[in-house]
Parts: C-alpha cells; sequence; structure tokens
C-alpha cells in the first residue's frame, strides 16, 4: 500500500514540474536625482542593447518606486523570488551614482515571459504591431 501511494504522488509531482523552467531576470535601479526613487529596468537576458527596458504600468507610462524593495515587493506579487544583489558605483566620492543590479527567479511554463511584466519597449513594440495592423 505504501508502494502505491508513494508512486501516486511521484506521479503527480512529476505531472506538476513537467514542463516548468526556472527563468531569470535582473532589476537594474537607478536613482532618480533629487527625490531618491529608482527607475527600474528588466533584463530578461536578450539583447537589450539601445531598448528601452523600464518598467511601465498598465497605462504604459514609467513606473518609479521609492526603493529597490518597493520594487522587489511588487515583482513578488508577480511570482518572482530574490535571488541575489549587488551595487555599482559610477563615479567617485560624493558625485558617484550607485546602479542596483538584483537578480531574480520565477519558474514559469514555456518561453519564460511574464504576461504581469511590460518594459516601455514592449509597449512600443505593441503600438508599432496595432498601428500595422490597421493598414
Amino acid at each position: 500500500m505504501k508502494k502505491i501511494i508513494i508512486s501516486i504522488i511521484a506521479v503527480l509531482v512529476g505531472m506538476v514540474c513537467y514542463g516548468q523552467e526556472k527563468n531569470y531576470c535582473e532589476l537594474v535601479g537607478t536613482q532618480k536625482l533629487l527625490t531618491g526613487k529608482v527607475v527600474v529596468q528588466v533584463d530578461f537576458g536578450q539583447q537589450s542593447y539601445g531598448k528601452d527596458n523600464r518598467l511601465v504600468d498598465a497605462n504604459g507610462e514609467v513606473m518609479t518606486f521609492n526603493s529597490m524593495v518597493d520594487a522587489m515587493n511588487y515583482m513578488s506579487k508577480l511570482g518572482w523570488e530574490f535571488e541575489q544583489a549587488y551595487v555599482v558605483t559610477i563615479g567617485a566620492g560624493n558625485s558617484g551614482t550607485n546602479v542596483y543590479h538584483w537578480l531574480l527567479s520565477k519558474y514559469t511554463y514555456g518561453d519564460g515571459e511574464d504576461p504581469g511584466l511590460k518594459t516601455k519597449a514592449m509597449v512600443r513594440q505593441e503600438q508599432r504591431e496595432a498601428e500595422a495592423a490597421q493598414e
């Protein structure tokens, strides 16, 4: 009987885990001058040079956060989990600017894209596709 129960549990666990992939993203936060707020970009690892990867809200407006912890709380609500963080200081002395890097992970199915997250570049691409579809 124990073997049957263990076999059933193993099958159920296998069904739940089948197709899941652990995906990573990096939050890159820079502090806005004079306000202390943080603007966050998301790096999913694709070629993103020259793209505007700042997080946007449902209206396509760039989101600002009170701190990196505020941004992490937002990402946590979307299922992302904290992995590691480090800071890079650009410049020297009191004029140096901190750039915060937080690595996050999430188990997803399929291509790993998160429908809850949008960047400015994604919004622009959607607008271009909608305009092309109307022509």
